[in-house]
């Protein structure tokens, strides 16, 4: 079966069986961030939260703060490794979740991971089901138009994957190529806007799993995704014979790197966040983090 999707493209039924995962749906929680203070540090911190806390180098009042709320974060109920994954135990970690983690200590919040199908992310925020969302959302000027975001925090341009025999000239050797990438993303932005005369025939998937295994199994001839997933990918014992062929260049589609998405009304916490972001800059943490999932830093700060 075949669909048209709000990129313009044919969006081809996955090879696999996707996971529905309903937007409203906000109780699958898999990971708990318990960063906040104690009971004895929370009313310590309420008494010094009278005159202002400082967190990152900013001034919030006691009104800004609210300390005792729990912020769920979004990120996609889709796994993303190796930014967002479950491990063994069935908890969430990777590198995304693992520097929410330090933001969240940053912040003195606490705060709780809360999957959501990524179609429908932004409408759980807007609605008040999660708090922010943290899973590589590039800073792109038609997002910014319903959602607000924190500064960036990395950044990484889309790389094309094929098989290693495959001689592949790029934008001009797609003629006739089949490519796949996720739906709803910067790369099927891009796609749609720079490949369209190119001749290559795209397919929208709904999980990014899902375009890895077609790519693995023959079903489509290039992949397109984010460097650094894709730098994880090949080297996966069952991707040996497959490479990175190039990246893509600088366009509109890509914005200006990964934030934190928020609500427009919440400019509390996108201060609170902008400060957090900083901090896990300059005490390393974040270069710590990006060295350990992807042997080099691709942090901004």
């Amino acid at each position: 079966m075949t669909l048209m999707n709000d990129a313009g493209f044919a969006a081809k039924t996955p090879s696999l069986t996707a996971r529905e995962t309903p937007a409203s749906d906000s109780t699958s929680t898999s990971a708990l961030f318990t960063s906040a203070p104690t009971s004895a540090l929370r009313k310590l911190a309420g008494a010094l939260m009278m005159g202002g806390l400082t967190v990152g180098g900013l001034t919030l009042g006691a009104a800004q703060v609210h300390a005792a709320d729990t912020l769920k974060i979004g990120i996609s109920a889709e796994p993303y490794p190796p930014f967002t994954y479950t491990s063994a135990s069935g908890e969430w970690t990777g590198f995304e979740v693992e520097l929410a983690e330090a933001i969240c200590d940053a912040m003195q919040r606490e705060c709780e991971i809360t999957p959501t199908g990524w179609s429908g992310i932004i409408p759980s925020l807007k609605a008040g089901r999660i708090d922010m969302i943290m899973n590589s959302m590039t800073i792109t000027k038609a997002r910014e138009k319903v959602i607000d975001f924190s500064i960036p925090y990395y950044n990484s341009p889309g790389a094309y994957v094929a098989a290693k025999d495959l001689e592949l000239e790029i934008p001009d050797g797609l003629d006739g190529k089949i490519l796949g990438t996720q739906a709803a993303t910067t790369h099927a932005n891009f796609a749609r806007r720079a490949l369209r005369s190119t001749g290559v025939d795209v397919r929208l998937y709904d999980q990014q799993e899902q375009v890895n295994s077609d790519l693995l199994s023959g079903r489509v001839d290039v992949i397109l995704a984010d460097e650094i997933a894709m730098s994880a990918l090949v080297k996966r014992d069952e991707a040996s014979n497959f490479e990175i062929k190039a990246t893509t260049p600088q366009h509109e589609a890509y914005g200006i790197g990964a934030g934190v998405g928020v609500r427009k009304e919440d400019g509390a916490l996108k201060e609170a966040l902008d400060g957090a972001i900083h901090q896990v800059y300059a005490d390393g943490t974040c270069t710590a983090l990006s060295n350990k999932y992807f042997d080099t830093d691709v942090c901004l700060g």
